[in-house]
């Protein structure tokens, strides 16, 4: 009898020895093909000297020292169309916030059409310093818009966000809206038909609910729903039943995805990560409605902002003070921020109406 315990005790040990060498071994391997490198970076090869400002050169991301909080820029990218070696604008911007110590946790999603100053360019659309110069110039722009630092990107595209809801068995959500809009560019394989009510969502639906801004709202809508469907990944991500198919997931979305985490921050960041509960992950968009400035650049409507007034309420949101009841901003400092303040405030559609400046995000 008890060498037969012995050997379930030994047989037991054995199995969890090779599950974990498993486990340690698939995450090792996604770290290392999804971390950017020098000259072999899989996503962002094609940006050259030539295309890349001083700036995205000479920039070097803050260091995270695993105690202060962190900042983590995710970038979705819309490759569709595009030339070989060409960068795609961001389909997507969103900064996710986590406090290490309290562990609170907040998901900005910045509007694409937002009218920044990029850093050594000059202004142009949020959205195009992706394009211009790497995630490192993407960062850099969204730093100085914001006023923290961003230590990290995370950027993917279409198909490794398909990949990722498919390999966590996609999402129950409910869809607030039909939603239909038909695009033939690509042979109507990214055509949008959702019906109204309680879904589950997998890749390619789920895609189609984020991607929707054909309704009076436009982008305002579209960025509302991709916090609300980030969320919901990151609750179900926090699931036992995820985190046993983590090897598989991980490995379904290697080939899509490109960091600059190293192997020992995502091991922080992921455990960071899963303390601090989706449950509780407050959401804002940005610029936030009441501080939105309609503006007009080359015929085109554009989103502008009062740089020091965006990020008194930014601070006020991490802090987890009410932004709204935030200290004004003196008045010396009202002609700040990226735009002036000639057109009116408050959202609306019409500003995000496409244009030929947006390229192909507006797909």
């Amino acid at each position: 009898m008890a060498s037969k315990i012995k050997w379930a005790i030994l047989t037991t040990v054995l199995l969890l020895l090779v599950g974990v060498g498993y486990y340690t071994y698939a995450f090792l391997h996604f770290a290392n093909n999804i971390q950017s490198k020098p000259d072999s970076d899989k996503l962002f090869s094609g940006i050259t000297s030539k295309s890349t400002t001083k700036v995205s050169e000479t920039y070097t991301p803050p260091k995270w020292e695993g105690k202060q909080r962190v900042n983590v820029l995710l970038l979705g990218g819309d490759s569709r169309g595009m030339k070989k070696n060409e960068i795609p604008r961001s389909d997507t911007l969103m900064v996710a916030s986590i406090d290490p110590v309290t562990k609170k946790a907040s998901l900005f999603s910045i509007l694409r059409d937002t009218y920044v100053k990029i850093p050594g360019q000059g202004e142009d659309r949020i959205n195009a310093a992706l394009a211009i110069g790497g995630p490192n110039l993407a960062m850099k722009t969204v730093s100085d818009l914001m006023g923290i630092p961003i230590q990290y990107y995370v950027y993917t595209d279409f198909k490794g966000f398909i990949a990722l809801v498919d390999a966590i068995d996609g999402i129950d959500l409910f869809v607030e809206k039909d939603m239909k809009y038909s695009d033939a560019e690509d042979g109507h394989e990214y055509d949008i038909n959702l019906k109204k009510g309680m879904q589950h969502l997998n890749g390619k639906t789920a895609l189609q609910y984020v991607r929707f801004r054909h309704d009076a709202m436009s982008d305002f809508s579209r960025t509302e729903r991709q916090r609300k469907f980030i969320q919901a990944i990151a609750q179900k991500m926090q699931s036992t039943s995820s985190l046993l198919k983590l090897p598989k997931i991980l490995n379904s979305i290697d080939p899509y995805i490109e960091t600059n985490l190293t192997t020992t921050d995502m091991l922080k960041l992921g455990s960071l990560g899963y303390e601090a509960k989706a449950e509780g992950m407050s959401s804002q968009q940005i610029p936030p409605s009441d501080l939105l400035i309609e503006k007009r650049v080359g015929g085109a409507e554009v989103i502008s902002v009062n740089k020091d007034k965006l990020q008194i309420y930014v601070k006020a949101v991490l802090d987890g003070r009410d932004p709204t009841a935030s200290d004004k901003v003196p008045a010396s400092s009202e002609k700040s921020g990226s735009g002036s303040s000639n057109g009116k405030t408050g959202s609306s559609s019409a500003i995000l109406s496409s244009n030929p400046g947006s390229g192909a995000v507006h797909k």
